[in-house]
């Protein structure tokens, strides 16, 4: 299932390109020097990703708890579901609840940080841009650290994680490099192809869960033993 985290990466960067974008765009990158240029695009997506990876480790530490608790065929039917949920309901739908506004003094402390770093162009204001923006509310993540709750392992989750983030790399860097060439209605045409993505990864973690012993796709239920060890005093 590490795959589908990647595969969900690029589909998810055709959200980004519209939500993340306009930060990539703005990135105080050295139009004057290519190689310099290049490096502190892939600190700013190294950050991102070091944030993702956390997040993973985090949901991970989650998902093992459930895992030992037996639930794991359980959690993958309940995260392909919340996927599919996401996918076909509309965005608006959950915009008009805001269920950011808890949180909302934190995201204006994070959109200040960034503010401040924007104004260097020093690796370690890519980096931090990076860090700062893979943490910003976005509902496609949310839905990749679904995933990462079910996997079995906390070192999977955090590499299905970083596996998203790199998914996001190639469209994101597209951006910063030719964001004149990227139109509106070309960006709105490719953002419907991610509810298609969503829901077939959705029926792919739900199938997971049903254990039908189709290999690879749906195996066998695992069942956990513990195996108790006598230890003499």
């Amino acid at each position: 299932m590490l795959f589908t985290a990647f595969i969900f990466g690029l589909i998810s960067s055709l959200h980004c390109i519209g939500m993340c974008g306009p930060i990539a765009m703005m990135l105080p990158v050295d139009h004057k020097n290519p190689t310099r240029k290049a490096l502190q695009i892939l600190t700013y997506h190294f950050g991102r990703i070091t944030t993702y990876a956390l997040l993973g480790l985090a949901f991970g530490l989650l998902g093992r708890g459930l895992y030992l608790a037996g639930l794991q065929q359980q959690i993958s039917i309940a995260v392909g579901v919340l996927m599919i949920v996401i996918a076909i309901i509309p965005e608006r739908t959950f915009a008009q609840y805001n269920f950011s506004k808890p949180i909302y003094k934190v995201i204006t402390t994070l959109k200040t940080s960034l503010g401040k770093q924007f104004k260097k162009k020093t690796l370690d204001a890519m980096f931090s841009i990076g860090f700062l923006n893979g943490l910003l509310p976005c509902g496609l993540v949310y839905a990749a650290l679904f995933g990462a709750i079910a996997m079995q392992n906390v070192g999977y989750s955090m590499f299905y994680m970083m596996l998203y983030g790199l998914g996001t790399i190639p469209l994101m860097s597209t951006v910063v490099y030719a964001s004149n060439f990227i139109s509106i209605p070309w960006r709105n045409q490719l953002q419907k192809v991610i509810p298609v993505v969503m829901v077939g990864l959705g029926v792919l973690f739900i199938l997971r869960g049903m254990g039908l012993g189709i290999p690879y796709i749906s195996p066998n239920e695992v069942t956990l033993f513990v195996q108790a060890t006598p230890q003499c005093h």
